[in-house]
């Protein structure tokens, strides 16, 4: 289906936003600012479906590789202890003894942080540059919103020290001032969700005041749940399974009001939801 769009951009807009009230705004982190992350499901699949085959019962790799494939996508957005939570869930349908989902979790980010490193050291010695690990558009998306003096929250499903640790080796922390969230290791007292009820409270603000921008499911979803602006970013990403591929199409049933592959034409967007900034 085609929709429209906004004038000189690539920016769809599939459902007619509200506009003139933006005062907040809510990033994710991952496959949204940033693509340092780009092919954590390398690391994830493989790790599941070797568990998975080690239970008394289980199907063929091809099989369970597909079962995987489609947990681990439908649960992509919420914190990463939902899949392991699931994957606990897996084993026991097939005879095995689940471990805590915990452990799973600490395993797996053990095999992503030994393909991390390289980046993250990179980034420390200055060998990599920040940039290139930014989707694009993102810094000038982010500069575009500072100029405004629309304060900026990230909220990621990444466990809270990471996202605070790559937001620093990126140079995003300034954009956020320390409203920086993310899982906690008692997963209960965090969600995405949690944090946009709480900005709405404590500032006294309707959700049409608050722009949520992401590439998952999940946000776009509590955007709406809210009355809030959905911004949804259908980014490419690169992993072995041709995962989110259908990342488009997800945004749109999860009711995004605009729609993206990049955040290149985001100052745009703000000029369409707000009007043009004031000179200074």
């Amino acid at each position: 289906m085609a929709y429209a769009s906004i004038d000189g951009t690539s920016v769809e807009i599939v459902e007619a936003p509200p506009r003139g009230r933006i005062r907040h705004a809510v990033m994710d982190m991952d496959g949204t600012l940033s693509v340092l992350r780009d092919g954590w499901q390398d690391s994830m699949v493989p790790l599941m479906v070797e568990v998975l085959e080690d239970c008394p019962r289980h199907e063929s790799r091809t099989e369970l590789e597909s079962l995987v494939i489609d947990f681990v996508d439908y649960l992509t957005g919420k914190q990463t202890i939902y899949q392991m939570i699931r994957l606990a869930e897996e084993v026991e349908k097939r005879g095995g003894e689940p471990k805590d989902p915990l452990d799973y979790k600490n395993v797996y980010y053990k095999r992503l942080n030994r393909s991390l490193e390289d980046r993250l050291e990179g980034l420390r010695t200055g060998r990599l540059k920040p940039d290139d690990y930014l989707l694009p558009g993102a810094r000038e998306f982010l500069d575009a919103l500072k100029r405004r003096g629309i304060p900026c929250y990230l909220a990621s499903g990444t466990d809270v020290e990471f996202v605070v640790e790559e937001a620093e080796l990126l140079g995003l922390s300034e954009y956020f001032e320390g409203k920086i969230f993310g899982a906690l290791p008692q997963h209960e007292n965090f969600s995405k969700e949690k944090v946009i009820r709480e900005i709405l409270a404590d500032l006294d603000l309707e959700g049409s005041e608050l722009l949520i921008v992401g590439d998952g499911f999940v946000e776009i979803q509590n955007a709406r749940s809210v009355g809030a602006v959905a911004y949804g970013l259908f980014s490419k990403e690169n992993n072995r399974y041709h995962m989110n591929a259908d990342k488009h199409e997800r945004l749109v049933r999860a009711g995004t009001h605009l729609l993206a592959p990049d955040l290149r034409d985001g100052p745009a967007v703000l000029d369409y939801l707000i009007g043009p900034a004031q000179a200074t």
